[in-house]
């Protein structure tokens, strides 16, 4: 099989954090993504536990596994990255058990010569949601795929629960490597392997293939300095080709200066995770998130008269943290219970975009405008997207979102401080909610659970329309100020 006919199927960016939960100020996990991709709408879908029959296989079009089905699988928040004629590594999951699923591209890994039997992609991280509850059965689920069915992508998944975080990276083939987030570090990647040193026998840390090392070797990627020695393995250096990217050099300094305060040198930012110095909130991670590197050495805005998002596909040399294809931004605050787990999710860009709470295990229904047709419809169609349906269309809430871009990319300095402050506002007050929302569940919880539940689907629909009618205002506003802008700038009273 030649790889590059799956690259069609394969997204951009991405960037990616973790906060062990002895670093964090809930005591819990958090992780926070921005999910970088081309031209594209977003939806939502909440897909039900399903019961399967007795020897029921599944499939998938991007790939030629054909894979034997659980007899139950988990109900999860799904969102869809919808792309013409489909994407395989870019949609993100959260499942009943608040396990959530994210991934970067490690492009490209190194390949051995000749024709690779690999048959699944896109599977992976669906099946994952389908059928673990914790971040550790994550990885067991993704390794068997691997090691079965060969993967035909490079890249890392972050699999993450209240308690753990895993980072899981497969180059191309029927290997992969996997290391526990320590619980008192922290951890960025941008788009490489970042997984150096392996300890084989330290299952509570690490899982690989078997024959991860052993490949290396058969090909020609590494070479132990003593013979039957392999403490000196850098699974890193074995399996990535080429050297980092300039524009991950960027996003990695430039991230790890702003965890952790210090800048850092190019040997530096290359390690799986740091010790934390603090206890780290929602709002470090959203910075980090929003990040155009602004009054650094990197930062190429000119105090925003140059629009920071050139990077992504139009200059991929130079790419910032929130960049021309960030498509959406996610925090996830995980609870004790499950239900209380927060995702503050953006629909678009975080710089203009208000991170919006959800509470996607306690939901019993999307947001209205945030789906436009039900999950097993859009998981048949999901290879299959077409012109029509990257339309605009004013009943999407994706549309607002992605309007208010446009007019902001035209004039971002001009717009950006007023959006700025009143997508701050915003986030302000549905933060003073929630206590509250929280304290009206919990009181709820042990006498109707189902009750309860509506409690936080009705609040998470509330500020999904909130939020879709700040948009909308905000469009009117630029509008309005650029129009009187220009009349001050003819001289017009």
């Amino acid at each position: 099989m030649n790889v590059s006919e799956y690259s069609k199927y394969d997204s951009s960016n991405c960037s990616t954090i973790v906060v062990g939960k002895n670093a964090s100020v809930t005591g819990k996990v958090l992780l926070g993504h921005n999910e970088d991709d081309g031209k594209c709408i977003l939806e939502q879908h909440l897909v039900p536990r399903i019961k399967h029959a007795d020897g029921e296989t599944i499939s998938f079009k991007d790939g030629n596994a054909v894979i034997p089905q659980v007899r139950e699988t988990y109900s999860y928040l799904w969102t869809e990255v919808r792309v013409k004629g489909g994407i395989s590594f870019a949609d993100g999951f959260i499942n009943e058990w608040g396990l959530a699923v994210v991934s970067n591209a490690c492009r490209p890994s190194k390949l051995p010569e000749g024709d690779l039997d690999v048959g699944i992609g896109y599977g992976i991280r669906r099946l994952v949601a389908e059928r673990a509850k914790t971040a550790r059965e994550a990885v067991a689920v993704a390794a068997e795929l691997v090691e079965k069915y060969g993967y035909f992508s490079s890249r890392t998944y972050t699999f993450a629960d209240k308690d753990e975080a895993w980072s899981f990276q497969i180059p191309t083939g029927h290997n992969y490597a996997a290391r526990r987030v320590g619980d008192d570090e922290i951890l960025y990647i941008p788009n490489w392997f970042t997984i150096h040193n392996v300890d084989m026998n330290d299952k509570e840390n690490f899982a690989c293939s078997e024959t991860l090392i052993t490949n290396a070797i058969q090909n020609g990627w590494y070479t132990p300095k003593t013979e039957n020695d392999y403490s000196d393995f850098d699974y890193a250096a074995a399996y990535q080709d080429g050297d980092m990217a300039q524009y991950n050099i960027y996003r990695a300094r430039n991230a790890w200066r702003m965890l952790t305060g210090k800048k850092l040198s190019i040997d530096e930012i290359k390690p799986f995770s740091m010790k934390a110095e603090k206890k780290y909130s929602a709002r470090d991670l959203k910075e980090v998130l929003q990040s155009h590197y602004e009054g650094t050495e990197d930062d190429r805005s000119n105090g925003y008269e140059i629009n920071p998002h050139q990077g992504g596909h139009l200059c991929r040399a130079y790419t910032t943290i929130c960049n021309g294809t960030t498509v959406e931004s996610m925090v996830v605050e995980f609870n004790e219970n499950p239900y209380l787990t927060r995702a503050l999710k953006t629909t678009g860009k975080p710089c203009i975009s208000p991170y919006t709470p959800w509470y996607p295990v306690a939901l019993t229904r999307i947001p209205d405008g945030y789906n436009y047709q039900g999950p097993e419809a859009a998981q048949i169609s999901h290879f299959v997207v077409d012109d029509e349906e990257l339309k605009l269309d004013r009943n999407k809430a994706w549309w607002s979102f992605k309007v208010l871009r446009y007019m902001t990319e035209f004039d971002y300095k001009n717009t950006h401080d007023f959006i700025h402050s009143s997508r701050e506002k915003l986030e302000a007050k549905f933060e003073s909610e929630k206590v509250g929302i929280e304290r009206a569940f919990n009181a709820l919880k042990d006498v109707d659970i189902d009750a309860a539940k509506e409690i936080l689907t009705s609040y998470t629909c509330e500020c999904a329309k909130r939020a879709w009618d700040w948009a909308d205002n905000m469009i009117f506003e630029v509008g309005e100020a650029r129009l009187e802008k220009n009349y001050i700038d003819q001289g017009i009273e």
